[in-house]
């Protein structure tokens, strides 16, 4: 510590530094403890699968997905993915989403695809280029006691879905162009999301 400490004052002369220990522990699950329940839109709901339903996720009509992201990216806690949740419900108010098949490209925990299933879609498929993502996403798919197809990139089966939704990042975006336009049917729908303020115009 005190090695580190005399580089960082060597390099940063004009910033007061401290420093403490910290009892170690499992730091990439540490932030569980501050996951409080999340509503998107008029009916979606994140709860923590430990957690007891909050007032309004108790409606009937709530669409409750019970969530533990575990290492992979997705807890609604993101802007990007609280943008495509109230975009799914907003298609859900507006009868877009029942008995729709969705995919869901780059499903990380698989929140966006449980999402869907909740508001009323009929089949979700998963995409992930991170085993640990697919992972994450069959433990969430159990709590939750639905069903997802879930797939890495290349054993993906060719379709096309009348929902696409694609949380990544514009350079992904850009890189996969061509292989998510194809996964849209005719008429159908798809909400992009990862992209910066800046990135919006290059990308479209």
């Amino acid at each position: 510590v005190d090695t580190l400490k005399s580089f960082l004052q060597a390099q940063l002369p004009d910033v007061a530094m401290r420093h403490e220990y910290l009892e170690n522990q499992v730091w990439e699950r540490a932030w569980m403890d501050q996951f409080q329940p999340m509503q998107f839109g008029e009916r979606t709901w994140l709860v923590p699968w430990n957690h007891d339903l909050p007032a309004g996720a108790d409606n009937p009509d709530a669409a409750v997905v019970r969530l533990d992201p575990g290492l992979a990216f997705g807890s609604g806690t993101h802007a990007t993915t609280a943008l495509c949740l109230q975009w799914l419900d907003e298609l859900a108010t507006r009868g877009e989403l029942q008995g729709r098949d969705v995919l869901d490209f780059g499903c990380g925990s698989g929140i966006l695809a449980l999402a869907a299933l909740r508001l009323g879609a009929k089949h979700a498929v998963g995409v992930d280029n991170d085993p640990q993502a697919l992972i994450a996403t069959a433990d969430n798919v159990h709590r939750n006691g639905l069903a997802i197809a879930t797939y890495l990139p290349q054993d993906e089966p060719v379709a096309t879905y009348p929902v696409v939704v694609a949380n990544i990042l514009a350079s992904a975006l850009d890189a996969l162009a061509d292989t998510l336009a194809a996964r849209v049917a005719p008429a159908g729908r798809i909400a992009m999301s990862g992209i910066l303020d800046g990135q919006q115009d290059e990308l479209l």
